[in-house]
């Protein structure tokens, strides 16, 4: 197995054992491994024939095929090095995506993703939109108006650690989407569906991930109506690695977006046994049998039964504690509703699946800080015990784990009567073995945040510059 450095060339591409089976899966993106050699000064006949060398370890094929494949690709980089303007060129941050945590919610996840709403919103003042939530208001999903009723839309991407166990990744995406919609009040109508496999992966990888989403989409009655399939990279990207997404479109007539959130309300929170993150902790740290508490529609059914109830007209948000954990999910509430939340502690771990609790427990996992995949409701307290009633109908057990009162944006945990902080981590709970090693941020964190805002700053700037070039056009 190949990791490493050749020579000054840093190659891009992960080696990955799973459980016990001792097969592997190897990654390559070829192009990146062609641009950092000729960005070293590097003769293009030397890559071409080191770039042969480890194709010929990834893929099946004879060298006289790896060796023009590999000089095609040192052709297409060269012709493609070096472009400037707007259209080729982009203001680098030189903040890596790992570095900064993105994707692994925590602080600089959420700043990145606070960055979205400006750079959509630029250029806009003054225009009317029939946006009812928009990106600035960091929810589940947006929703806008159209036909006198409100269209939910999210998106969610699979499980990167998944990609060599589609079904589940098509499982977890579905239910992670399909949540989404369901905690802004709305009904999911249809779903559609994005995947990418890397040009040595196998067909199959398409079917097994598509009868993931369609046993969440057939046990919910939500149609999986349209869709995209790809290869990652098109022929750049050598190896088996698979990646993708599931969208849905919902309607509601009562949207229960985080900003309702209010100061008197109570916190209630659903029982959970997570999802991908669980399953993916479970997978890589010896723990499968854990897996398959991870495959239920708990959440999705006590939404459901909301829906269906008078009560949900009561009910000012709801959010899945899904990003950064519950440390992530209030703390962002918080911040978007513009008051604090305090969660009391006294209930929580009660409210974890308890081979999941056991599991994190021994992994020495914080359990406040990784994804659980429960339900987290406020409303008035006069309403509290109806709407436990109407989770538990579904057959899921609720209970109340905190309160909303005025003061600043922030949240705070009671334990043992004393009131602490309660805020995200530079990422979410390390959950496996590999994050455990990378949870530490690589440089001073205000520094990267400068870099990368200056960077959005930049995005906003050719956006503008763009739209006034177009105009002129029309």
């Amino acid at each position: 197995m190949l990791v490493g450095i050749e020579g000054k060339w840093r190659i891009c591409f992960i080696c990955v054992s799973f459980l016990n089976n001792h097969t592997e899966t190897i990654y390559m993106d070829v192009e990146e491994f062609a641009r950092r050699g000729r960005k070293t000064g590097a003769n293009a006949d030397d890559i071409a024939a080191k770039l042969a060398d480890r194709i010929l370890e990834i893929k099946n094929c004879d060298r006289k095929y790896a060796l023009e494949f590999s000089k095609a690709v040192v052709t297409e980089v060269d012709n493609s090095s070096g472009l400037r303007g707007d259209f080729f060129d982009y203001d680098k941050s030189g903040i890596k995506m790992g570095e900064f945590g993105v994707g692994s919610r925590g602080t600089g996840d959420f700043f990145v993703h606070r960055q979205f709403p400006r750079i959509i919103g630029a250029g806009a003042e003054g225009k009317e939109s029939n946006t009812a939530v928009g990106v600035d208001e960091m929810d589940d999903a947006g929703v806008v108006k159209a036909g006198g009723q409100y269209i939910i839309t999210t998106v969610d991407g699979m499980h990167s650690r998944l990609s060599d166990f589609p079904f589940l990744a098509g499982f977890h995406v579905t239910r992670a989407t399909l949540r989404d919609a369901y905690v802004m009040g709305a009904k999911p109508v249809a779903l559609l569906s994005d995947i990418h496999v890397a040009d040595d992966g196998d067909v199959a990888k398409l079917f097994d991930y598509t009868a993931g989403i369609a046993v969440v989409s057939d046990m919910m009655n939500v149609p999986l109506v349209s869709g995209s399939t790809l290869r990652i990279g098109g022929d750049m990207v050598i190896g088996e690695r698979m990646t993708g997404c599931v969208g849905c479109v919902g309607v509601a007539n009562h949207v229960t977006k985080r900003s309702a959130t209010k100061p008197g309300d109570i916190l209630l929170m659903t029982e959970g046994a997570g999802g991908g993150t669980i399953a993916t902790a479970a997978i890589y740290s010896g723990y499968p049998q854990v897996v398959e508490k991870t495959i239920n529609l708990s959440f999705l059914k006590a939404c459901e039964a909301l829906l269906n109830s008078p009560v949900l007209n009561r009910i000012h948000s709801m959010t899945d504690v899904t990003n950064g954990g519950l440390r992530g999910d209030v703390y962002e509430m918080a911040e978007t509703a513009k008051c604090r939340i305090v969660v009391e502690e006294e209930n929580l771990r009660s409210l974890v699946e308890p081979e999941v609790l056991k599991m994190l427990d021994e992994l020495k996992i914080d359990y406040l800080g990784v994804s659980l995949d429960a339900l987290l409701v406020t409303a008035p307290p006069e309403v509290a015990d109806e709407i436990i009633a109407v989770v538990k109908s579904a057959g899921v057990v609720m209970k109340k784990m905190g309160y909303v009162t005025e003061g600043p944006s922030d949240s705070k945990i009671l334990r043992n009567g004393e009131l602490c902080d309660f805020v995200p981590a530079f990422r979410e709970s390390a959950y496996t073995p590999v994050k455990k090693v990378a949870d530490k941020p690589a440089y001073d964190f205000d520094e990267m945040k400068a870099k990368v805002k200056a960077s959005a700053d930049a995005a906003i700037e050719k956006k503008l510059r763009v739209i006034a070039k177009l105009k002129k056009r029309y």
